[in-house]
C-alpha cells in the first residue's frame, strides 16, 4: 500500500513559480510511475505529467511543456513537479498518483486513467 502526500501548494500571481512536491510511504516507489494531475471546480480531471520509473522518462500535457518539469528521486521516495509562467487556467487542485500497472512506464494516456495510488492533493491558486 501506497501513501502519497501532496505539498507546495499555494498562491502565486500569474508568471510566478511553485514547486509541489509527492513523498510516498508504506512502499518503495522504485517500480511506480508517478504521475500528477489536476482538476479546478467544475471541470474535467487533467493530467499534467508523468514520470517513469525505469529510465526517467517523462511525459507532459500540451498545457504544460516547455513549463513545467517533473522530476523523482528514487532514494527520497520523492516526485515534484516545478512549474514555471503560471497562468490563472493553472488554478485547481493538484494530485500525483502512482502506478505500476505498466511495469514502471507511464500509462498511454494521463487524462482520466484509474492510478493505482493518489494523494489527496493541494489546491493551486493563480491569481493578482
Amino acid at each position: 500500500q501506497v501513501q502519497l502526500v501532496e505539498s507546495g501548494g499555494g498562491l502565486v500571481q500569474p508568471g510566478g513559480s511553485l514547486r509541489l512536491s509527492c513523498a510516498a510511504s508504506g512502499a518503495t516507489l522504485h517500480y511506480y510511475a508517478i504521475g500528477w494531475f489536476r482538476q479546478a471546480p467544475g471541470k474535467e480531471r487533467e493530467g499534467v505529467s508523468c514520470i517513469s520509473s525505469s529510465d526517467g522518462t517523462t511525459a507532459y500535457a500540451d498545457s504544460a511543456k516547455g513549463r513545467f518539469t517533473i522530476s523523482r528521486d528514487n532514494a527520497k521516495n520523492t516526485v515534484w513537479l516545478q512549474m514555471n509562467s503560471l497562468k490563472p487556467e493553472a488554478t485547481a487542485v493538484y494530485y500525483c498518483a502512482a502506478d505500476a500497472s505498466y511495469a514502471g512506464d507511464c500509462p498511454p494516456s494521463l487524462d482520466s486513467y484509474a492510478w493505482d495510488y493518489r494523494g489527496k492533493g493541494t489546491l493551486v491558486t493563480v491569481s493578482s
